[in-house]
């Protein structure tokens, strides 16, 4: 953020924030569409549509999937990562079936995928956080999070040595990617080949002890929304690396808690889900809606509807803005 930027005393009041959807099962990640429609991940293995006129239809339910990040196709199926100890990435059809589309790399089971994404590029990345089960993996001091690419249908892994990797974007060039290392409370970056191969990983910020950056989006400035699960944080990092705080509602005992448990490895799920807040239900990722992609919309671990309010800089576009409904 430099002088005269938009975010310049920017912040979102509670006040402000309104609600899209209802009977919404754990919408931890959302789609939008320029034409108004919003899709959100649902458990049992699936998606909600929330029509733009404001109808609600699921499509799916899987039993063995718990959706966690999902990716719109072209031919307007979805890609499911399963946060099932199950692992893998399925596919999602327009009449509700469910497959698999990604089980292995290099004969190596997938355990619990956290994201997947589809770029511009037309490229498919998924974000495996730990092959650790159990609250194990809640550790600032295990790097074994990574990141796979799948392209001309062929899936190899292309990062690695990550602690937790959570969400990822890649810039609308297609150049740098971007991913959030929740427990080791930073966001990293890493250029991007031609062929996918990433390199030169840096890093962009670290966060504050009791800020864990769960999902990200970037911006048409170059900067990158990142949403903190546990103390329902929205931040605003710019190009340089600064941070700004644009909306918050945790109970502050409650973070320096997680955040001392995370310091003895004493950290666990409960934990983390137990939301305490006065409005919103432990927010995870966040994208952009509207003819201008100026209404961002979270996503949620613990609430039923979609948190929304107005931002003064629009969001990048994604790969599935333009596609039909």
């Amino acid at each position: 953020m430099t002088k005269g930027s938009p975010l310049d005393g920017f912040r979102v009041s509670l006040d402000e924030v309104r609600w899209i959807g209802s009977g919404l099962s754990r919408p931890e990640s959302v789609l939008c569409l320029r034409t108004g429609d919003i899709f959100a991940s649902h458990r049992p293995g699936g998606v909600s549509w929330i029509r733009s006129g404001g109808a609600i239809e699921r499509i799916g339910a899987d039993e063995d999937v718990v959706p966690n990040g999902i990716a719109r196709l072209a031919d307007g199926s979805f890609l499911l990562a399963n946060h099932r100890d199950a692992g893998g990435v399925y596919r999602l059809t327009g009449d509700g079936e469910v497959r698999p589309f990604l089980t292995e790399i290099d004969g190596v089971t997938l355990p619990s995928v956290n994201f997947v994404y589809r770029d511009l590029q037309q490229r498919i990345w998924l974000c495996v956080s730990s092959p650790r089960k159990g609250d194990d993996q809640y550790r600032h001091d295990v790097n074994d999070g990574y990141i796979a690419l799948v392209e001309g249908g062929t899936a190899r892994v292309v990062a690695g040595g990550l602690c937790w990797t959570n969400e990822c974007r890649v810039d609308p060039a297609g150049e740098t990617l971007y991913v959030n290392e929740t427990f080791g409370r930073r966001l990293t970056k890493f250029r991007v080949a031609a062929n996918g191969d990433l390199s030169q990983r840096a890093l962009v910020t670290e966060f504050a002890r009791d800020t864990f950056p769960d999902g990200l989006a970037l911006d048409v400035e170059g900067g990158v929304w990142v949403v903190a699960v546990g103390s329902n944080r929205l931040i605003h990092v710019s190009p340089d690396g600064r941070q700004h705080v644009a909306l918050e509602d945790s109970e502050p005992d409650h973070m320096v808690r997680l955040a001392d448990a995370l310091d003895r490895h004493e950290l666990t799920r409960p934990m983390l889900m137990n939301n305490q807040s006065r409005k919103l239900r432990n927010i995870s990722s966040i994208a952009f809606a509207g003819e201008d992609r100026k209404t961002a919309v979270l996503g949620c671990l613990g609430g039923d509807a979609l948190a929304t309010f107005r931002l003064p800089i629009a969001g990048a576009e994604p790969a599935h803005w333009r596609d039909p409904v």
